[in-house]
């Protein structure tokens, strides 16, 4: 019987551990300060932090809407519990029919309300925002809606990616970079630019300029723009929003030649850590799956490599996925490639290297059909798929919880070197200093 009732509460312990391991990490992240980097790594709370994340650029539109906020809870919620601690959201909505920003500088309150919301409820759940200023498409609006704006004030402007040399273009985009940063919470009472619940603020969507493919227009604005964040945020991490394509020279791009480069663009001062997209089933669309496989191994090698080595800053995989309307999908399939990426960023991080982290594209709520793109999960249907992103979460959080360890014996060893010292110095008869 005690065999029995032991062996039972061990299993209680281990199923616990398991379906709740996140509480721990989701109240330090909740109740730590910000995170910082140091060298190739994240760290909160003086351990090396990893980002087992997930995209959800619909929470602030969802949350305008009080009726449907439930759905923004339920995701928090089920990320939370299979062990997703980073979620990437947009801070933006230009023009159109659902506005955050209606024209330049003038808001829909309600709509901000809505960001309110979704900072709160993450801060209650434990998870870390990526907030997303402005899209390079036209979804919700993007630097084509700015150029337009620009157009009706009387500039000339023959390219949507005058976005990145139009002084007036510019001046509006700085605009809502202040206003957000500077934005007062109604909910938490806390303003933006000084809440932890915020990771890192993302410049623009996937930066493309094919106009200008030697590269140098993105350098300029990427440049101009993260000294205007930083002039008004000290205490935020920022990146680019990159998709990690190299300059024309890079042997290892798929054929795309956009003007971005992922060494300078990413060297520039006050980019904090670097980032990474990766679509392979969007890119060879042409090869088969395993080429495919092989092609996003190599893709991601290479980047945490020259993350590690070059750049020697944190590299985050911001946009991965595989999607449904594949001809050749299936579960297996798209379990194959989140397998394949986290196995990556696990062996990197578990030898302290610069892969810090992937969050993939996109997690859905119930009842969210007609916000699905095919590269949607689900977790309560995805289930193998929910198990691999359960089982990563517990992976990078045992490496923490070792960098924790390790932090804890060194103090210890110091602590226990300075009380040696003072013994021998009184041993010495020599009065040690403070007594």
């Amino acid at each position: 019987m005690k065999k029995n009732l032991a062996l039972s509460i061990f299993l209680l312990a281990l199923l616990i551990q398991k379906n709740t391991f996140l509480e721990t990490e989701a109240a330090r992240t909740t109740n730590g300060g910000f995170i910082t980097t140091s060298g190739v790594h994240f760290m909160l709370n003086g351990s090396p932090y990893y980002a087992n994340g997930f995209n959800a650029y619909w929470l602030m539109i969802l949350a305008s809407d009080p009726s449907q906020r439930s759905k923004v809870t339920a995701a928090f919620q089920d990320a939370s519990s299979h062990g997703l601690s980073v979620a990437r959201t947009w801070a933006f909505s230009d023009g159109g029919v659902t506005p955050l920003q209606y024209s330049p500088g003038s808001y829909n309150e309600q709509m901000f309300k809505g960001l309110d919301f979704v900072v709160a409820e993450a801060r209650r759940f434990g998870i870390k925002l990526i907030l997303s200023m402005v899209n390079n498409y036209e979804n919700l609006g993007g630097k084509k809606q700015y150029v337009n704006w620009a157009r009706s004030q009387g500039q000339y402007l023959t390219s949507d990616d005058d976005f990145f040399r139009n002084p007036v273009v510019k001046g509006f985009y700085k605009n809502h970079v202040k206003t957000v940063l500077n934005r007062y919470n109604t909910i938490t009472g806390i303003e933006y630019k000084n809440d932890p619940t915020i990771m890192a603020w993302e410049l623009m969507n996937e930066p493309r300029c094919t106009s200008d493919t030697s590269g140098r227009t993105i350098q300029a604005w990427i440049t101009e723009m993260a000294a205007h964040v930083k002039s008004i945020d000290r205490n935020h991490l920022l990146e680019a929003g990159l998709e990690g394509f190299y300059s024309k020279i890079g042997s290892q791009n798929p054929g795309f030649d956009i003007g971005t480069d992922f060494i300078s663009n990413n060297q520039i001062p006050g980019i904090d850590f670097a980032t990474l997209h990766s679509y392979p089933d969007q890119w060879l669309t042409s090869h088969d799956d395993q080429t495919q496989l092989n092609f996003l191994n190599n893709w991601l090698r290479t980047h945490i490599y020259d993350a590690q080595y070059v750049l020697k800053k944190p590299l985050l995989l911001t946009e991965f996925g595989k999607s449904v309307k594949d001809p050749n999908f299936s579960t297996y399939k798209r379990d194959q490639l989140f397998n394949l990426v986290y196995n990556n960023i696990y062996l990197s991080a578990k030898h302290g290297g610069a892969a810090a982290g992937g969050l993939f594209w996109q997690l859905l709520a119930e009842g969210m059909d007609s916000f699905g793109d095919g590269y949607d999960v689900v977790l309560s249907r995805a289930t193998s798929t929910a198990n691999i992103i359960g089982q990563q979460g517990r992976r990078l959080y045992q490496i923490r919880k070792i960098f924790a360890r390790m932090r804890n014996v060194q103090r210890w060893k110091r602590a226990r070197a300075a009380r040696r010292a003072q013994w021998l110095a009184w041993k010495r008869g020599v009065k040690p200093i403070g007594n």
